[in-house]
Parts: structure tokens; sequence; C-alpha cells
């Protein structure tokens, strides 16, 4: 399917559906209350900055392995892919550390911002709901959400009562390509209490298990195998090798509701046991190095809705976890053992109301802090042991009068980066603000656009790094000179919704000062007789532009169907003044998805095509990527409608088989995404 294939897809969605009409626009999206882009509490169509929410049917036909891969067709975002385990992902471009994955409005307080193959240690399979924050909503998480917020909702610490004093939610599933088996429950039952209160009991547990999976062709690249020329070891045809996982976690968690709110505890523990694919230390028979993924985690949450002072809610949450993650060589030799112990804790205060003239004045303020000592013990070990101590204070205002919205935010936040072996401690103050305007001249119809000036503190491996990384092939070395990174930026949205149609197109323009990469020096480092590429870490000015956009469209009704269509594009440019071709390396290509949705009480059915442009804007001593197009089939039916959300779902993934690479992992030439892949799975709540 070609580009302007693709664009014809996306008109004749808009052709077919009509006259706009201005109204509620629920018959294709919701409008949903969201917490992360706006504490205050507004929904997705009232919110000036850009953000989107995942959930439902389209959650569980998205669900996989990592966060990454579950969230990869939503607009504006791909993924790290360094196999199906370690997805993490990729907003606007921008990954690692500039992406904040949160469990509940609380860090994952891992190490997967350190390096592409450490998994996220937040499990997806049991998730309620995932809210994606991009653009200048993102100011008020800091330095580690720069680039965008993922915020996974768990529902561990149950916030209501059940319905019949016990509910809860099953799910058991397996697919083809990976051999995959994979179950999940969890359920929330009230122990005591009367009608507007009680002690709630949360338990859940989710188990996943893999071989490696298939593709369509070599691992390698064509490219790549002209390059290198043969590798018996990375070349077996038709499978990529070192790709299975394992992984099981369990919570529990105990909340006491009231009417007026809920404070509630849980403790959840977590391993996961992955292989890490396209290793140039695997053995001849495919045998490679594997990660053994461990992390013990206690939340604590709580929220008061009730007028004190000058507030009306009060939001506390807190987290700690011990997490490590051991990296063993194929013959089962412990190598490098990375850990982090750490905590963050976050307090959010909503203002009341204040009447000024004919409009409305809300607003939010808080504080957050953070502690990371992270470690890497053996002898591949690229970064040192760091302590990293963080704190900010945030405010959020918001003026509303008649069909206007004025929005302005600032943080100040301060890092401290403590070097343990050498004593070298290096400090940083960072401040950012945003102001924002909105404009509904009337029903479904909304115009935005934010300014933004926000800093960075530089982390640790951008900072300390000096070593051998196998993960990515190279030796990498930081700048403990590197400076603040500033961002100076604008984001224009619109949104229209009606009846039958709903549109909404985001536009960014980011210019950097002092942006912080990672790129390849053009020489070598000598490793035990093989060379292997030197990387630093290295600031410079660099500019992120492009949108995303996403039409819904209800278009006709056959028999008991409704026919829904909808088509969504996203493209961002990235370019830096010290890169030798002028782009940064793993940056998206243009990409989009156009699917047909057919709608009834007891089936659904959904066609969808996966669209990506060729990447030929590239980095130093990066290689072009192909485009590709994938086809995509859901079917979900509802046989029994009196046994309520009991649910059999099917897929039919890339069904024509097709070889396909994301741009964005650092794995792309050696490991390409799933072939063909066919899953089904149980679905059921009560």
């Amino acid at each position: 399917m070609s580009f302007k294939q693709a664009c014809c897809c996306s008109v004749a969605l808009a052709t077919f559906a009509g006259i706009w009409a201005p109204a509620s626009a629920q018959d294709v999206r919701t409008d949903e209350i969201i917490v992360t882009a706006s504490p205050i509490g507004r929904t997705t169509e009232e919110t000036i900055a850009g953000n989107s929410v995942i959930g439902g049917d389209e959650l569980q036909d998205r669900l996989e392995s990592s966060i990454g891969e579950t969230l990869r067709r939503e607009p504006g975002i791909s993924s790290t892919f360094f196999g199906p385990a370690a997805s993490r992902p990729v907003i606007r471009g921008l990954g690692g550390d500039r992406i904040s994955v949160l469990d509940s409005g609380i860090g994952s307080i891992d190490a997967s911002a350190a390096s592409p193959d450490h998994a996220v240690a937040v499990e997806p399979a049991m998730a309620e709901k995932i809210e994606i924050v991009r653009g200048a909503g993102t100011l008020l998480y800091g330095s580690s959400a720069a680039g965008g917020v993922i915020n996974v909702f768990s529902g561990r610490i149950p916030r209501t009562l059940p319905e019949d004093g016990i509910d809860g939610s099953i799910r058991i599933g397996g697919s083809t390509v990976d051999s995959a088996i994979e179950t999940a429950g969890g359920f929330d039952v009230k122990l005591t209490g009367d009608e507007t209160s009680g002690l709630i009991f949360h338990g859940e547990g989710a188990y996943r298990k893999t071989e490696d999976y298939k593709i369509p062709g070599y691992p390698r690249s064509t490219r790549l195998r002209i390059e290198e020329g043969p590798d018996p070891v990375n070349d077996t045809y038709g499978v990529e090798r070192n790709s299975a996982l394992e992984s099981k976690s369990g919570s529990a968690g105990l909340s006491y509701v009231f009417e007026d709110g809920f404070i509630g505890v849980s403790g959840t523990e977590q391993h996961s046991f992955y292989g890490i694919p396209a290793s140039d230390e695997a053995e001849p028979d495919g045998t490679g190095p594997h990660i053994q993924l461990e992390q013990k985690r206690v939340d604590f949450n709580a929220e008061i809705n009730r007028d004190f002072l000058l507030f009306k809610t009060a939001r506390m949450r807190f987290g700690y976890a011990d997490y490590t993650h051991t990296e063993l060589e194929p013959s089962g030799e412990e190598g490098t053992v990375f850990s982090n112990e750490g905590y963050e804790g976050r307090l959010e205060l909503i203002d009341k109301p204040i009447t000024v003239g004919a409009g409305e004045i809300n607003g939010a303020l808080g504080f957050q802090f953070r502690s990371r000592d992270f470690a890497a013990i053996g002898e591949e070990s690229f970064v040192p042991a760091v302590k990293t101590h963080e704190y900010g204070v945030f405010a959020l205002k918001e003026y509303a009068q008649g069909d206007w919205r004025f929005e302005l935010s600032g943080r100040y936040e301060s890092t401290t980066h403590d070097v343990i072996d050498t004593g070298d401690k290096l400090n940083f103050d960072a401040y950012s603000v945003s102001a924002g305007i909105g404009y509904e001249p009337m029903d479904g119809v909304f115009f935005g656009v934010t300014g933004l000036r926000s800093e960075r503190a530089p982390q640790s491996e951008e900072l300390f790094a000096n070593g051998p990384h196998l993960a990515t092939g190279a030796y990498e070395t930081g700048d403990p000179t590197l400076r603040k990174e500033t961002a100076r930026g604008v984001e224009a949205t619109m949104r229209l919704g009606g009846d039958k149609i709903a549109f909404t197109v985001n536009g960014f323009y980011t210019s950097y000062k002092g942006f912080i990469f990672e790129s390849n020096t053009g020489t070598f480092y000598d490793l035990d007789g093989e060379d292997i590429p030197i990387y630093r870490f290295s600031a410079t000015d660099a500019t992120f532009k492009g949108f995303e956009s996403k039409l819904e469209a209800e278009l006709f009704h056959v028999g008991a169907f409704d026919i829904h269509g909808d088509a969504a594009m996203d493209y961002v440019r990235a370019t830096a003044d010290a890169s030798p071709t002028g782009d940064l390396p793993r940056i998206p290509p243009l990409s989009g998805i156009f699917g047909l949705d057919a709608k009834s009480g007891i089936a659904d059915l959904r066609g969808e095509i996966e669209y990506a442009a060729k990447q030929d804007k590239i980095g130093a001593e990066e290689l072009p990527t192909d485009s590709y197009t994938l086809y995509n089939f859901y079917v979900t039916l509802r046989p029994f409608t009196q046994a309520g959300d009991l649910a059999i779902r099917l897929a039919a993934l890339n069904v024509t088989d097709e070889e396909a690479r994301l741009h964005t992992s650092f794995l792309k030439d050696r490991a390409p995404l799933p072939g063909r892949n066919f899953r089904v799975s149980l679905t059921g709540s009560f």
C-alpha cells in the first residue's frame, strides 16, 4: 500500500461520513475524565495539551507482552522493540529517560530507561486503562517526562466499592507466532462496611510464556547481510532465536473506600526471564544471553474529596521498589547485575474554584520527590553506581470564561547525582513553564495553542557511562560536563466532533538547546580482540517538528451492525546541528493506521491497515529502513448475552506475513517484527 493509497483511504472515510453536525460526539468517541494531563479533572475534549486514552475493548485487542508494543499503534507512538519482552514507548521521536512510564501515577522505579534491552517493570495484562500525554501536559511530571507520559492504571488499590460486594475479571489466551500461553485475573471483594463505605481487598496475578517468535525471512536485513557478509549464528531463516520469554506477577491490595475518597496500600512482585535476540554473544546453536528481572514493590494511594483551607481535593501517592536485573551468559553464568532501589512520592492539592468576573479560576499545586540508588556490577558494566535525588514543586492555573480557556503552569526541579566510588557530585536546578489558550466557538469544536519552555537535567547514564554495553553492541561514553537541556516549543490542537464524525490534529514544533543524544564516533574499542564502535553522549542544538491526527466516523448501518471507520497518521522530523548527516538517529517515519469496524450486540469485527513509510533521513552509521504495510483483523464474539462481559476474541495479525522493521529499534536490522500471527483469548468480568 503506497502513501497515496493510504491518504485516499482517509479521504474516503470523510466522504462516507456525510455532513458533520455539531453535537455530543458520543457515537464516535468517549468523553472520559483524565487525571494525568489535567489534575483538576478535565475530559479529553477539554484539555489543551495533546492526550489520549486507550481502554475497554480497544485495550484488550492491543494487549501485548510489553507497554511499548501495546501502544505502538497509537498516533505519535512507536517503540524501541528489543524483542517482545523489552519494548519501551517512543513518543514523537523521543525515548529513553525522556518518556516516563507511570504505574497509577508513580514511576516504574526500574532500570528500563538505562538501556533498550531492559524491560519496563509494569505489567499491562490487568490494566484498566492507559493515559498518554504529549507536549506541555508533561511539565507536571518533571525531567523524566520531557517527551511524554504513559500512565498505566492497574486498579491494585481499589477506589470504589464493588457491585454486589465482589467483582473481577479474567483473561486466558494464546498465539501461534510464538506458541504463547497467557493468563491473567483479578478481583475486588468487600470485606466489611455499608452502602457508602467499606474495606476492600484486591488480588491479581498474571503469567505469560512464549517460545522464539517466527519471522517472514532472515533476522538480519538484506542491507546488513550485504554489508557484514554471512553470519550462520544469526541467520536462521524463519525464526528470531533467543526471543522467548516467561513472566509472572502477583499483587495484593487493601483499601478503605468512603463517601469522600479512599486510602489504600498494595504489594506487588514481578519476575521475568527473557532472551536478548540478535546478540553477538550467541552460541552456534542459537543459545544467547538472557535477562532475569525481579522487582518487589509497595504502593500507597489516597484521595480525599473534602473542602479544607483553599482546596477541595488532596491526592497522595507513594511507591517504593527494589529492582534487580541480572544478565546471564549463554552458559548460564551470571554476568552484569543492575540494581535499582528507589522510592517516589507525589502530593497534589486541587483548588476550590474561584469566581472572577464572568469566569472561574481552577488550579492545582503539588510536590514530587524521587530517589534512585542505581548500580551495575560486573566486568561488562558500563555505568558507575550513582545515587540520584530529585524533588520538584509545580502549579497549574486555569481561567475559563465563556468560550475561552487560559492555562498557566510552572515547575521547579532540583536534581543531584552522587557517584558512589569517586564521591563526585553534580547538581542541577531546572525551571519550566507553559502557557496555553483554548477556544470553543461552538459545541464540538475546539482550538488550542500552547507554548512552553522546559529544562531537563542530564541523567546519570548520559553523564558517567564509560564501558562496553553489549546490548547495543557499543562502547558507551558519557560526558560529565553536560549542562541542562533547554526546550522551547509550541503546540497547536484542533478538535471537531459531532454525531457522525470526530477529527483531532496536533501539530508541534520544539527547538532544543543542548539536546543530549548518543552518536557513533566512527572509532572503535578493542574488546577481547573484537572491535566494537564507540558511541558518545554529546549535546547539540536540535529541532523536532511534526503532527499526529485521527479521524473517526460513523458511516452507515447494515442489519444489526453499525459501521465505523477511522484513520490516524503521524509524522516527526528531527534534525541536529552536530549530526554528520544533519538528522538524528532512530526517528520514526511517517506512519498511519486505517480501519473499518462493524459493531453489534453479539459481535464486533475490525479490519485495519498498518503502514510505515521508508525512513532514509538517518543518523551517522545508520542504515535506511524500508516501508511496510501490515493487514490485521479482529473479531470479538459475545455468544452468551446473559453471561455479562464474557467474550471470545480472535485476531489475525500481519496476515500477509510481511517483513516489518521499526526504525526506532537498535535491533531493527537484526530483529524484525513477528510474522503472521493468529491469536485467541477468552475475557470475562463479573
